[in-house]
């Protein structure tokens, strides 16, 4: 079956300086499918830099792949005709970090959410296009009475942030890109927000790509996970074993900086890196290496393969270099084992 979106080996290069001379490899060979059999939350994760958000733009269409292609149903997103553009626009939808750049402050909220029914002609009337707004409303969770009729800044960040989602919805999409859409958001209010994302997957059956670099809200709304380092993936799988039990030293970095309601817990600092982790080359060995603690010599050579260590998940990491091998291009076929679907082929 022919995915819904699939990114094939894409590769994300950004030159600077002058004649663009230095190169920045924002994401690198990553392989990744959205079918549309069962709706799913993936979370991507990872710290500043990582290549979350570059990821997201190159599956949304708003950035070229260096190397590699998007397809949309099949067909390159580069080269969609007027019509599977359309319908691409319609089923893959976005919602953003922060939702008052997407309003127009010179209109009252209903502008937003009409624009959309304007513009794919989703109905009859007036009056037909005023129930569709109310039912997206109800769906997020919110009053029409205290939304309809008001100015953007007359909302708080979460009820513009559910706006945001409403306006998807309304589409009736296939797949939502959601880029760190609760950072912005005061923590009392972020529940609301993870209810709607999740009230999609549940009651619509909408898949959605959960960017992040929390893993606290990963893991309350995610089935599964990609844990990502400086464009290239550490760990993958699902989210219950990775955040439980990473196996990566960079998701165990990750895992052990959430903050924790224990009096006795000392704080402490990034883990020293092993003797040998002075000596790697960035360009050459694990991406990882200079800050890991476990690095050794086979990581100073090459990039490690991604590792299968369990049925559910997998990491690009020499200490499970005796487990079997898992493509990168496999690495959707993981995730749906993650989810309980299949199981992924594995090479030794």
């Amino acid at each position: 079956m022919t995915a819904l979106l699939e990114a094939d080996d894409i590769t994300k290069i950004f030159g600077s300086g002058v004649g663009r001379r230095i190169e920045t490899v924002a994401l690198r060979d990553f392989s990744f499918r959205i079918e549309t059999t069962r709706p799913l939350i993936t979370g991507v994760v990872g710290e500043s830099g990582s290549g979350k958000s570059t990821m997201a733009r190159l599956l949304l269409g708003l950035e070229e792949p260096t190397k590699g292609a998007v397809r949309y149903r099949g067909a390159d997103l580069r080269h969609l005709s007027n019509t599977q553009r359309a319908a691409f626009r319609r089923e893959v939808q976005a919602v953003f970090q922060d939702p008052f750049e997407s309003f127009n402050s010179f209109y009252k909220v209903d502008h937003m959410l009409e624009t959309p029914i304007r513009k794919f002609k989703l109905a009859a009337s007036k009056g037909e296009a005023h129930q569709l707004i109310l039912n997206a409303l109800g769906a997020v969770g919110l009053r029409p009475e205290e939304t309809l009729g008001r100015f953007p800044h007359q909302l708080s960040g979460g009820q513009r942030q559910r706006v945001m989602v409403a306006r998807a919805l309304l589409l009736n999409p296939k797949l939502i890109v959601a880029d760190e859409p609760v950072s912005m958001i005061d923590a009392s209010l972020r529940a609301t927000v993870l209810t709607a994302l999740r009230t999609l997957r549940d009651e619509f059956g909408i898949s959605l790509i959960y960017i992040t670099h929390d893993l606290t809200t990963a893991f309350q709304i995610c089935d599964d996970i990609i844990v990502l380092y400086r464009g290239y993936v550490a760990e993958v799988g699902d989210v219950t074993k990775v955040v439980k039990d990473p196996k990566h030293p960079y998701t165990q970095l990750l895992v052990s900086s959430i903050p924790r309601p224990d009096p006795d817990r000392q704080w402490s600092e990034e883990p020293e890196p092993s003797a040998l982790a002075g000596t790697a080359n960035p360009d050459k060995g694990c991406l990882f290496a200079a800050r890991c603690p476990h690095a050794f010599e086979p990581c100073l050579r090459a990039i490690p393969q991604l590792y299968r260590t369990d049925a559910r998940r997998a990491a690009t990491c020499y200490l499970h270099q005796d487990a079997p091998t898992l493509a990168l291009d496999q690495m959707d076929e993981l995730l749906m084992a993650a989810s309980g679907e299949t199981e992924p082929q594995v090479t030794r």
